[in-house]
């Protein structure tokens, strides 16, 4: 026999009842039910609170929707008569009037033509805000006038005339605001940066400026821009941000920010470095703040951005090249000038070129406490 038969135990009956599991009580059954039930009726609010949420947002999209439909109506509108007004009214004229008297003069041709010209209806409101409109077109930026008031909008991104988008609590979206044609979008270009003394032409396609405001500009034009014109605007924050705010928004701790303190006003150079929007100036603005007020600071900056409160603060800002491509004037001319306007700290608005190497040396040779700001995701360099 290949195989032999092994022992049985007898006890193994008794060992597997003992070892069962007891039975099931009516009650416990009654209990898993209950709990049945109340896990069935929390799903149907949870499904309830989930399709009023989405209906909820169904009407909020259609709204908006609506707004955005009537505002491309009024758009339209506003383009027509700003181009009748253009064939009619002698804006060189109004730009020798005084600001309140153009304006006057500006409002009563637009009534007299929409009553003569009533090709486009509008109600009470209507006729008022696209009164505005042109008001806008002809003493500020257009369309954009609307978004720079806005104070929920942290950038403006214009690609092309027919698209404006713009960035609220970090997130991107389009709006319904655009231009008449490029030529209108390249005239507002052009009062942005003639505002500053800068030019952008085919010569010069890209241009770095700032709005009355602060709020910082990048135009790009043809042909470097394949698509059209396009508009970068960095919104200029109305209140300046303090220490405080960073400890309410929990961005660093209270040992952090006395640190922070201690180190600005020790002089210790420092260099701030973050990624695009990450607010390196905003922190360059807050940090500059705890630099005494008996200390002169140079700024330095290819666009002037930086809010110094000090008493002692000279401002200096880059200048491109003119037309014969002459009378150019980089950070680092400025580095190097600087040094011989008797300093006590240098700020830099952000170093991105060759101006690093005077920067440096600068901060080793008897101008310590200065700061400046770089391009860089990590501190760390691989």
């Amino acid at each position: 026999m290949l195989f032999r038969r092994r022992n049985i135990n007898t006890d193994i009956p008794e060992k597997v009842m003992s070892e069962a599991p007891p039975s099931v009580k009516t009650t416990d059954i009654q209990s898993e039910v209950s709990a049945s039930s109340e896990s069935g009726k929390e799903q149907e609010e949870k499904q309830s609170r989930l399709e009023k949420k989405i209906r909820d947002n169904e009407e909020k999209e259609k709204a908006i929707q609506e707004a955005r439909k009537q505002l491309e109506q009024e758009l339209e509108t506003k383009h027509y008569y700003h181009q009748r007004l253009l064939e009619t009214l002698d804006l060189a004229l109004l730009s020798s009037l005084e600001k309140e008297s153009a304006r006057k003069e500006l409002q009563e041709a637009i009534v007299q033509l929409m009553a003569e010209d009533q090709s486009h209806t509008l109600g009470a409101e209507g006729r008022k805000r696209v009164i505005q409109q042109i008001e806008d077109e002809v003493f500020g930026l257009g369309p954009l006038e609307p978004l720079l008031k806005d104070s929920t909008v942290s950038d403006i991104l214009v690609n092309g005339p027919k698209s404006v988008f713009v960035e609220r609590f970090g997130k991107l979206e389009q709006t319904p605001y655009t231009f008449l044609d490029d030529r209108h979008l390249r005239n507002i270009i052009d009062r942005i940066v003639s505002q500053i003394g800068r030019r952008i032409d085919e010569a010069s396609p890209m241009v770095d400026a700032r709005l009355m405001d602060g709020s910082r500009v990048n135009a790009i034009i043809p042909p470097l821009a394949l698509d059209g014109a396009s508009v970068s605007i960095r919104r200029f924050a109305v209140d300046k941000l303090t220490m405080d705010n960073l400890l309410s928004f929990n961005s660093l701790s209270e040992p952090m920010a006395k640190f922070i303190e201690a180190a600005v006003e020790g002089e210790l150079n420092i260099l701030i470095s973050g990624g695009t929007g990450s607010g390196k100036t905003t922190t360059l603005n807050i940090l500059s703040g705890f630099i005494p007020s008996d200390d002169r600071i140079i700024t330095i900056e290819d666009s002037a951005e930086l809010q110094l409160q000090q008493p002692h603060v000279v401002r200096l800002e880059t200048r491109p090249a003119n037309l014969e491509g002459k009378g150019e004037i980089t950070q680092r001319d400025l580095v190097k000038n600087s040094l011989r306007m008797r300093p006590d700290r240098i700020v830099l608005g952000e170093v991105r070129g060759s101006e690093a190497v005077d920067m440096l040396a600068a901060m080793n040779t008897g101008h310590e406490g200065s700061l400046a700001t770089i391009h860089a995701n990590t501190p760390v360099m691989h």
